[in-house]
């Protein structure tokens, strides 16, 4: 009977995504409440089908299955980034359970088809909690203003005291950028302002540098078009953390969600001197391109003052990043207060 191998062929597929899950909710996510949950409803799965399987067992005929041909000439199922792949397994997992829910039906175990609509709900609730769990991360990311230390622009102070004085005005997101420290300095200035982001519940971005993101437990890293690709950066990092990656036109845009980053940097908006090997500045164009099209987090960022960041708000920038207009002010409280002023007249 073609139905029983029906149903044996989609408990293998629900089982082997649910697999697939499992291990990205554990090695990935470290998350060990849903790596539990994930494993209980698999061997449930497989379980709850009970006498059954050995009548499927008996209709398996995997060698001669012309799936398995067609799935060998195709690459629709090609993968490109971990949120990709778990996206795609959340479905498969679903869609077989609704198979196995319909092809019981019409062998006549109505019962045993309720309990796998009930797997197939529950299998709906952990793709939601795979996606919560992910976006977490970018809780922050609708805040107004993106900041980043320049130790060469802040009128002598240190990281430290800037950092504290961002964080006094409520500033959510800090990036380090310090390109001209040595490894050592980095790595021990980095470790203080982890401490102090992380009670203060503002996210920690490292820039360029992974290892040292790694090593200090930044929330995630930011990186450049010439740095490692972003899937590389990610089997380094791992899926819970935060990887942005500048851009400068719509064709990196497009590629940096096709590869997976989280957010994306867009600029620079105008003209700017901040860095040294900065690309000519991009306009409003982009930034509309992106505004429009492109689904992940962005944030402004390149030349922007007070006396223009109004102009980026009207042009649909909801995250703006300032460097040397933040840690260049004299009193740097003040000076986020009239930003923000200025953001919402």
């Amino acid at each position: 009977m073609k139905i029983y191998r029906l149903i044996d062929a989609n408990l293998n597929r629900a089982a082997e995504g649910l697999r697939v899950l499992e291990d990205l909710a554990r090695f990935n996510l470290e998350a060990k409440n849903l790596t539990e949950r994930l494993k209980a409803l698999r061997h449930a799965v497989r379980k709850d089908l009970g006498l059954l399987q050995t009548s499927c067992l008996r209709e398996r005929d995997s060698l001669s299955d012309t799936g398995f041909a067609l799935s060998q000439e195709s690459s629709l199922d090609d993968k490109e980034n971990i949120g990709q792949v778990i996206t795609a397994n959340c479905k498969r997992v679903a869609e077989a359970l609704r198979v196995i829910e319909e092809m019981l039906k019409a062998a006549g175990y109505y019962d045993l088809s309720k309990r796998y609509e009930q797997h197939r709900f529950f299998a709906y609730a952990l793709e939601k909690e795979f996606y919560l769990y992910s976006q977490d991360k970018m809780r922050n990311f609708t805040t107004d203003l993106y900041c980043l230390t320049g130790e060469e622009f802040s009128l002598g102070r240190s990281n430290q005291e800037v950092v504290e004085q961002m964080i006094k005005a409520g500033v959510k997101i800090i990036q380090y950028r310090e390109k001209e420290k040595k490894m050592l300095a980095k790595y021990r200035e980095c470790l203080l302002l982890r401490e102090m982001t992380a009670a203060a519940g503002v996210t920690f971005i490292i820039n360029d540098d992974v290892h040292l993101a790694l090593a200090v437990e930044a929330d995630g890293v930011h990186i450049g078009q010439d740095d490692l690709p972003v899937e590389k950066v990610r089997d380094i990092l791992g899926f819970d953390k935060i990887i942005g990656l500048s851009t400068h036109n719509k064709e990196q845009a497009d590629e940096a969600v096709r590869r997976g980053a989280d957010y994306i940097g867009v600029g620079p908006v105008f003209s700017t001197q901040t860095k040294k090997d900065v690309c000519a500045a991009v306009g409003f164009s982009y930034l509309d391109y992106v505004v429009k099209n492109i689904p992940i987090p962005f944030v402004a960022i390149g030349g922007i003052k007070e006396h223009n960041i109004r102009e980026v708000r009207e042009h649909g920038a909801g995250l703006i990043a300032l460097v040397t207009e933040i840690v260049g002010a004299d009193n740097i409280e003040d000076k986020i207060k009239n930003l923000r002023r200025r953001l919402n007249e």
